[in-house]
């Protein structure tokens, strides 16, 4: 019995026998459309999946969406790797603590492109905050966490200078103190 092939490996072997190096949305389908040629039509691989796959095996991908990473060149990409982080409020707030020293440097340095990726690297946080939100299969306490980062993210992207203190004064309120100490018995 031969070995089961993955569908990681099926996207890269289709990818390679179209020898691009870059690729936008209807190669994205093509790409779809052999998954489904080959795992069968019930296949429900997206777009998001295909560009992450694709953007790690090196290739260059213009697709964007509120899972996939945004595209980072280097140096900005190495630099904002693994900075976003929101399972938990405590990653969250640790993650846009970081986030906001990087912005700090590259401000001090006059580096508006990078300016620019930690805004968009914030966005998609707060976009994936704001979905997981509003995800009805992802329980009650888990939505609510979310819901609240999201505000997070949106209160650092219009003031990230004052976020750190505003973030002080949201954890130290009553309302905050109640709906997550009543959430999972601990506010952070």
């Amino acid at each position: 019995m031969a070995p089961k092939i993955s569908k990681k490996q099926i996207l890269l072997d289709f990818i390679q026998e179209q020898g691009n190096r870059s690729f936008d949305v209807g190669d994205l389908r093509n790409a779809r459309d052999e998954l489904r040629r080959r795992l069968g039509t019930t296949d429900r691989t997206t777009f998001g999946y295909i560009a992450s796959v694709l953007r790690k095996a090196g290739y260059e991908v213009q697709y964007e969406d509120r899972f996939s990473d945004p595209v980072i060149p280097e140096p900005y990409a190495s630099r904002l790797k693994g900075i976003l982080a929101f399972h938990d409020l405590a990653g969250a707030e640790s993650s846009l603590k970081k986030l906001g020293e990087v912005l700090q440097e590259y401000r001090g340095a006059a580096d508006r492109a990078g300016e620019q990726f930690v805004r968009a690297l914030v966005k998609k946080g707060r976009l994936r905050a704001t979905s997981l939100a509003g995800n009805s299969r992802v329980n009650a306490a888990k939505r609510l966490e979310k819901e609240e980062m999201a505000r997070w993210f949106q209160v650092w992207l219009e003031t990230p200078h004052l976020f750190p203190d505003w973030l002080e004064l949201r954890k130290a309120s009553d309302e905050f103190q109640k709906l997550f100490r009543e959430v999972n018995g601990s506010a952070e």
